[in-house]
């Protein structure tokens, strides 16, 4: 029986391109019309659901894998934080669902909705038991991460908890991330970082950590500043493009970018956007403008999701990955 990649959340498909970067495909589960439109544009395959109704029966022994995004608005900064209030009868789930209850419906009714979409990863591992697991999320969800990671060890699960940072994996973009990875078949451990903020000299042990990549360098730009605006005429927060990006979200879609402070200032592109998140140039969004940021702003960005799948997939898989 042929066993699947299943991807929770599966947003216009960042896990998606990384697996295919790495010769594998995977089913995403993705409930937004505009995310499916990308990712069936994109050559990827998705069933339009809700992730918290979908059964797990029909998937029982053909699932090896198991990757989850969960909506991260009430969780982030951005987002306001609202699930902060929420965060304890997500735990409260979580304990429930380990010891065989699903009481999601009716914790629910107390919570943001979105808020406990964050326990349905550890539904589907429960009842399904892939071989290896990768969640990610804002890093306020790290002690739901390690909550459902101790539930994992207990079933047989070699897990690790974790925040990454995007920019040391060579992402234009200094992202910082939380990720649960887990594994039935090896030890796992985070991946080594390739990059770094100062770049390090030659060792004895081989070539040093490379500088993290400047948003001027991936874009073609010449040096200047991006002014986050939002909706406004005025204020907002200012970084140079010598570096790596800020953090994007969906509100990156007002970003105005400028060579010098005197030229005058343009729209950050979809496609650019794109490329700060490690997609082609060419990955065909869909949707208005805002849905297209939306997506962007929430998406895995390829190039770290290979580096993080090389560390949960089995070893075998692994070795051809690399050598494809």
């Amino acid at each position: 029986m042929k066993r699947h990649i299943i991807d929770l959340f599966a947003g216009p498909g960042g896990w998606s391109e990384g697996l295919r970067r790495l010769g594998h495909t995977d089913t995403g589960l993705e409930i937004d019309a505009a995310a499916c439109a990308t990712r069936a544009a994109a050559g990827h395959r998705t069933i339009r659901t809700d992730v918290a109704a979908y059964p797990t029966a029909p998937l029982v022994g053909r699932v090896s894998g198991l990757i989850g995004s969960s909506p991260c608005q009430t969780f982030s900064t951005a987002g306001l934080g609202a699930g902060a209030d929420d965060i304890e009868l997500c735990h409260q789930g979580l304990d429930d669902l380990a010891a065989g209850r699903d009481t999601r419906s009716a914790l629910r009714t107390a919570t943001d909705a979105r808020s406990l979409l964050a326990v349905e990863p550890l539904r589907y591992a429960l009842d399904l038991r892939p071989d290896w697991i990768a969640l990610e999320e804002v890093p306020s969800v790290e002690p739901l991460f390690a909550h459902i990671a101790r539930v994992l060890r207990g079933i047989g699960y070699s897990t690790w908890v974790g925040v990454l940072n995007a920019a040391d994996y060579g992402i234009p973009q200094t992202r910082r991330r939380a990720f649960l990875l887990a594994s039935t078949t090896h030890q796992v451990a985070p991946p080594e970082a390739t990059h770094a903020k100062v770049p390090e000299p030659e060792s004895l042990f081989g070539p040093g950590r490379a500088a993290w990549n400047t948003m001027a360098d991936v874009l073609n730009l010449a040096t200047g500043d991006v002014v986050t605006r939002g909706e406004h005429t005025g204020g907002g927060n200012r970084f140079t493009t010598a570096g790596p990006a800020w953090t994007l979200t969906g509100r990156a879609r007002s970003w105005k970018l400028s060579a010098t402070d005197s030229s005058p200032q343009r729209e950050l592109t979809t496609a650019e956007a794109g490329l700060l998140q490690d997609f082609p140039a060419s990955h065909p969004w869909t949707g208005s403008r805002t849905k297209q940021f939306e997506q962007i702003g929430n998406a895995v960005p390829p190039g770290l999701a290979v580096e993080v799948l090389l560390s949960v997939l089995e070893p075998a898989s692994r070795s051809l990955a690399v050598a494809a």
